[in-house]
């Protein structure tokens, strides 16, 4: 029998704990269709997800792993929580547990944390990434995201074990007028860097200025609008990842070097 790993004890602080139904549904219809994340469940022998930080109930945790179990049927999916109050029985094939960055001794193919780093302040950002990275398993993937109230404006950075690797913007194509909106709602680690000469003010600037060029599309939808601008930013040479399937969603992502912090010392470390 393989020895069971000693259980630390939480690393973190009890936030709010906000959350609702359906609220993280753009970032799960990402999660369930990337490449990456659908090749690294179905490659795991064992796969593991952990929701880390669920919130005072678990709805979103139960979402989580019904949409990915239409990848790998077989998953595991454990809730984790710091504040024990929160800490509910299994059900649904889901279990929950008390944790936090350190995952409780977890070592998960993927962790999903949103809107937990939005209430740590920004130089806390690279510990906790480097905590949980060191306890992923070898091919594992991290989800570090913040998303609004009722889910219609969500962003995420994609991590591995290593760097980060993207960043996601994702809202509803009928409630936000200008990408730029979604800066209210950029993760720790840049929502402070939407300002001149920063890399992410430079794609969001010039996104507004292309969504503007593709004004003739508008009696289209905002759909073939956003469609169009993202070719447009391609055109001019941001690094938009292009999307073959139809999107419910307008989708902006780019690889993690497009909007990587300038100043290093304030770059959260890569391990």
């Amino acid at each position: 029998m393989a020895p069971t790993r000693k259980t630390p004890p939480p690393v973190g602080t009890i936030t709010r704990g906000t959350t609702g139904v359906n609220r993280l549904r753009r970032s799960d219809r990402w999660l369930v269709n990337d490449d990456l994340v659908r090749t690294t469940l179905r490659e795991a022998p064992t796969p593991l997800v952990v929701d880390l930080g669920y919130g005072a109930a678990p709805w979103t945790t139960f979402e989580l792993a019904a949409r990915l179990r239409t990848v790998r049927p077989d998953l595991e999916v454990v809730g984790l929580e710091i504040d024990p109050a929160r800490v509910v029985p299994p059900r649904d094939g889901v279990r929950f547990a008390r944790g936090g960055f350190e995952l409780a001794g977890l070592r998960p193919t993927l962790v999903r944390a949103f809107n937990v780093l939005r209430q740590y302040p920004e130089d806390a950002v690279g510990d906790a990434w480097s905590r949980i990275q060191d306890n992923l398993a070898p091919d594992g993937l991290l989800v570090d995201g913040t998303c609004d109230e009722l889910g219609r404006r969500c962003a995420w950075v994609l991590l591995d074990r290593h760097r980060p690797r993207s960043l996601t913007l994702a809202w509803d194509p009928f409630t936000v007028d200008r990408p730029s909106d979604i800066a209210e709602r950029l993760p720790k680690v840049l929502i402070h860097r939407n300002i001149p000469g920063e890399k992410i003010h430079t794609l969001l600037t010039a996104a507004d200025r292309a969504w503007d060029r593709a004004a003739p599309m508008a009696p289209y939808g905002p759909r073939i609008r956003w469609r169009e601008t993202a070719k447009l930013l391609r055109d001019n040479g941001f690094p938009i990842r292009a999307y073959n399937r139809r999107m419910r969603d307008c989708v902006l992502s780019v690889p993690w070097d497009a909007v990587a912090p300038s100043d290093p010392a304030q770059r959260p470390p890569h391990p």
